[in-house]
């Protein structure tokens, strides 16, 4: 409900941008009163006008200018009074010190002795005790407003809102009731300027939010654009993050129509809103086709893809989900989710491990699973380089032609492999592991012509477990530093969503054998996502430090999704397109490399990284 004291506190934001002008006319009209006070207090009630000379109201008027002129010098009326203390008290001193003596002296060598000199040696203690107590006032007034609008001080909250359309006007139906007020509008339309939104002004177009007349009074910059194009909503976001407010936004156009979301709930900035991307338009009937009413299963279900991945499964109604996962935590969380949201899904909950042959074995005949999509990997590009190589080619080569083996005995139709761009020109055992997989997968399609053996390549995955995203939030709430391995390195980035739902569609439309690849864009460079987190989160850039630590064990300055001898052929998706790759290993000779490398035993890193590059070429160890 608007109470008295909502309305004031409205009232009081409306007139901060203007603050300099009302803050020296309040001023130079308490300077005289002071002037008079100090007449009344040296002459009497009977005398303090009839006593004056003629000619006061000029030295009155002089008197002023000069206070006036003393304040803006020392810049007094950019001070907040909300925040007044000693600090202003001292500067208000010392104006008054200046200006006094300055007036006493013209006042004596303009010898106009009809003007008292106790007049002229105490109203600089006068003036200063009118501005002082003007401003101990407003705080005062300001604090008991917030106090009685939301229980404390220190709870206020008033946001400066970019977009004045449909979002806009419904976010102000609800955003009340959380504490919250609304100081202002800003939007691009030329017919919304001046007007009113629900009793609130458009103060102006969006790339006026830096100005301080529009943000001086706002604590947060809200970014109500949900219907924006992905690269609109970035231009937002750029425009805000040199505020130095904390940015937020309402929920994304998907949220709201998935119905996970309120207008209302405004929330921090996410990966995906980073990104300024547009969404790829897939093919939702071919996917619905694939996988309505099919047995799915997925490894690695617990992981932030295979959790996506399950979500978006889901939504298509199969008629079954198996859900393999290593990670009893992982598989208890992604369970929950789905129950959740899913709750008339039948769910089948296995713990397993893709190295397991004879597991894998049974639970494809069991539940027969139509559509196979293995995200089970290792991915840490440092952490597989040192002392881990030999558990990488395991789980991320034996592994996925254990699980693409299974899965074709079992009569599985489709079966995808998730790989990544670092398979491309690999310079690290994890990117190595994960091209011998992808060949592994091709040779496999030449044996079991039944089942469609796929691959799908993509970027990094923004706020994936790992990713940078999650680690820059950890260390800005620390206070920093952010540590980002080099100043140039770059990456292709994606959303999570976006990554499970190009799965999907590779699902729908990829042949046996192919590897698809996304049209990520342009490459985003790591220290430029940095910086905006950091003023996206209120801070400025010299707040929070950013540190280079060196490229880490295997890692490149840049990634790419095709090979340099590769070439591309398009799909019916428009930024979706089919990796032609040089195969120069026949399918028997990729499956005899990797029954070699397991008869065998436990291999150590080097002798890992030398049967990796028996069988691909192009994988290139950094020094």
């Amino acid at each position: 409900m608007t109470t008295i004291w909502h309305r004031l506190d409205r009232f009081l934001a409306r007139l901060r941008p203007h603050r300099w002008p009302l803050s020296l006319a309040i001023d130079a009209a308490m300077v005289a009163l002071a002037w008079n006070a100090t007449y009344l207090f040296r002459l009497g009630f009977e005398r303090w006008i009839s006593a004056r000379p003629g000619y006061d109201g000029w030295v009155l008027l002089g008197i002023v200018l000069v206070y006036a002129c003393t304040l803006a010098a020392l810049r007094v009326p950019s001070g907040l009074w909300r925040f007044s203390g000693f600090g202003e008290i001292k500067r208000l001193a010392l104006a008054c010190v200046i200006a006094g003596l300055s007036c006493a002296v013209v006042v004596l060598m303009l010898q106009l002795r009809q003007v008292p000199r106790a007049v002229l040696a105490l109203h600089p203690v006068v003036a200063l005790m009118g501005l002082a107590l003007v401003r101990l006032s407003y705080r005062a007034l300001y604090e008991h407003a917030r106090q009685r609008i939301s229980g404390a001080p220190d709870e206020a909250k008033r946001a400066l809102v970019m977009g004045a359309g449909e979002a806009a006007r419904r976010l102000l139906a609800g955003i009340h009731r959380q504490g919250w007020l609304v100081i202002g509008l800003l939007d691009d339309d030329p017919a919304k300027q001046g007007a009113r939104i629900a009793n609130v002004p458009v103060l102006g177009r969006l790339d006026e939010v830096a100005q301080e007349a529009q943000r001086s009074a706002a604590t947060h910059i809200i970014v109500a654009l949900p219907s924006a194009r992905a690269s609109q909503r970035r231009r937002a976001l750029e425009l805000a993050a040199p505020t130095g407010l904390p940015v937020l936004t309402v929920p994304s156009a998907d949220e709201l129509r998935d119905g996970n979301a309120a207008i209302d709930r405004v929330r921090d900035i996410e990966p995906e809103d980073l990104l300024g991307r547009e969404p790829v338009q897939l093919d939702e009937a071919g996917m619905a086709e694939v996988l309505t009413g099919k047995t799915v299963l997925i490894t690695g279900a617990g992981g932030s893809i295979g959790a996506e991945l399950c979500r978006q499964v889901a939504r298509l109604g199969p008629a079954r989900l198996v859900l393999f996962e290593q990670s009893e935590f992982n598989l208890y969380s992604v369970e929950q989710m789905l129950t959740s949201e899913f709750s008339a899904l039948p769910l089948v909950r296995l713990v397993g491990d893709v190295k397991e042959l004879g597991q894998l074995r049974r639970v494809m005949a069991q539940w027969r699973p139509q559509v196979v999509f293995h995200a089970a990997a290792y991915k840490h590009v440092p952490l597989m380089e040192e002392h881990n190589a030999w558990a990488a080619l395991c789980n991320n080569t034996l592994g996925t032609c254990q699980a693409a083996l299974a899965a074709a005995e079992g009569g599985a139709e489709r079966f995808v492999l998730i790989s990544t761009d670092k398979a491309v020109n690999p310079t690290n055992v994890m990117g190595a592991t994960k091209r011998a997989a992808e060949m592994v997968i091709g040779a496999l399609a030449t044996q079991h012509p039944g089942t469609r053996f796929m691959a799908v390549r993509f970027g990094n995955v923004l706020g994936s477990s790992g990713s940078v995203i999650p680690k820059f939030k950890e260390q800005i709430a620390r206070g920093g530093p952010l540590t980002v391995t080099h100043p140039d390195i770059i990456r292709y980035f994606m959303t999570i969503p976006e990554a499970a739902r190009l799965v999907l569609q590779a699902a729908a439309i990829g042949r046996s054998g192919q590897v698809l690849v996304l049209d990520m864009g342009e490459p985003v460079k790591i220290i430029d996502l940095a910086r905006d987190m950091i003023r996206l989160s209120g801070h400025a850039l010299d707040e929070i430090r950013i540190e280079f630590t060196g490229l880490r064990p295997g890692e490149k300055l840049y990634e790419e999704l095709l090979a340099d001898a590769d070439t591309t052929v398009a799909t019916p998706i428009s930024r979706l397109r089919v990796a032609r790759l040089r195969e120069d290993v026949a399918p028997e000779a990729v499956l005899g490399w990797l029954q070699q490398c397991m008869a065998q035993g436990a291999l150590d890193d080097a002798q890992v990284r030398q049967r990796l590059k028996a069988l691909v070429p192009e994988y290139q160890q950094m020094a």
